[in-house]
């Protein structure tokens, strides 16, 4: 049976390229609305029925390849009772951030028991799925759950991340490790139930520099595909975060193996940079999908074009679906991609 995402992710050819999107699952679904509810997402998140009933909503509405756990990155530190919660636009919020050593003992180390709701997710979007659209598992990675953590909230600058870095290289480098062993816990809780790939969202890391990233980051997201690769060998993992370009090659040095673009980079100058066989996901800029659909078909044209059919291309958004998105939009974008890309079997595009 082919698997359009985990052909692609192997780099070979299926019947069509694969569309999934970042946060297809959320508040742009009338359905979602419609069964979401009031209170914190982390409290519909808790809830093993509702969160694989909203993962699933995309399957259903748009035909989509993959469907995405509806979770965040904020659960594990959350399920451990460090004391962060999700505020309705604002994001990640935690009263007492963690600036000091005496914080770190609020974070335990995360332990699969902590996130068995997530397994009971999981397990019940596995049996729903056909076998043909794996479940993607996902977590923060170690830099941008950290940013939260010390900030406090969401952050333009970075400043008490970025202090701490500096002024306390032996806390920082525990803090993430602390946190990198969260994120292998958590995604391969998703796999050993069920999740046949994942994706890191390091969606952050491109506020820092490249010679930062490499000494305060690199080490501890290679840690997380390093580990992962280790426990589940034929599992793809995926690499994304903002505002990266600068950060390609270190990013993919980590071991991914798929490395995510955000729209700002071109297909064709990632594989220059980083080999002709490199596998890549993205990169249609979500401004365009609020344009309409014309300038959204448009714009996914460009995209096919700019991979020129190279097998190993995941089709998706350069950040994530806004809230306000259109659905028929996408779903018109998902109809095209697969049209324009549908294979006969054993043949060409």
């Amino acid at each position: 049976m082919d698997v359009p995402l985990l052909d692609a992710t192997a780099g070979r050819p299926g019947c069509h390229t694969p569309v999934w999107f970042m946060r297809q699952a959320g508040r742009s679904l009338p359905e979602y609305r419609a069964v979401r509810g009031d209170g914190s997402i982390l409290e519909a998140i808790a809830r093993p029925d509702l969160a694989a009933e909203i993962t699933l909503q995309p399957v259903h509405r748009y035909g989509v390849d993959a469907a995405v756990l509806f979770s965040d990155i904020v659960v594990p530190a959350h399920a451990v009772g460090f004391g962060i919660d999700v505020a309705p636009g604002t994001g990640p919020v935690a009263e007492r951030p963690l600036r000091h050593r005496s914080d770190l003992e609020r974070l335990p180390l995360l332990e699969p028991g902590h996130v068995a709701h997530v397994a009971a997710t999981v397990e019940r979007c596995v049996a729903e799925l056909p076998a043909s659209v794996p479940l993607l598992a996902f977590a923060g990675a170690p830099f941008t759950v950290a940013s939260y953590l010390i900030e406090g909230r969401p952050s333009r600058d970075y400043r008490y991340t970025k202090a701490l870095m500096h002024t306390d290289e032996v806390l920082w480098h525990e803090v993430m490790e602390r946190l990198s062993a969260s994120a292998v816990v958590f995604i391969d809780e998703q796999l050993s139930h069920g999740a046949r790939a994942f994706q890191l969202f390091d969606s952050w890391a491109g506020a820092l520099s490249r010679r930062d990233y490499d000494r305060f980051v690199l080490p501890h997201s290679r840690h997380v595909f390093t580990e992962l690769a280790r426990r589940h060998p034929d599992v793809p993992g995926i690499h994304f975060g903002i505002g990266c370009d600068h950060l390609l090659e270190s990013m993919m040095a980590a071991g991914p193996t798929v490395i995510g673009l955000d729209w700002r980079t071109r297909i064709t100058d990632a594989r220059a940079r980083l080999g002709a066989a490199t596998v890549v996901q993205g990169n249609l800029d979500p401004a365009l999908v609020l344009a309409g659909a014309e300038v959204a078909l448009a714009g996914a044209e460009a995209v096919l074009a700019d991979n020129a059919g190279h097998p190993g291309h995941v089709f998706n958004l350069g950040h994530g679906v806004q809230p306000d998105s259109d659905p028929g939009v996408l779903a018109a974008v998902v109809e095209l991609v697969h049209e324009r890309t549908r294979r006969a079997p054993g043949g060409p595009t």
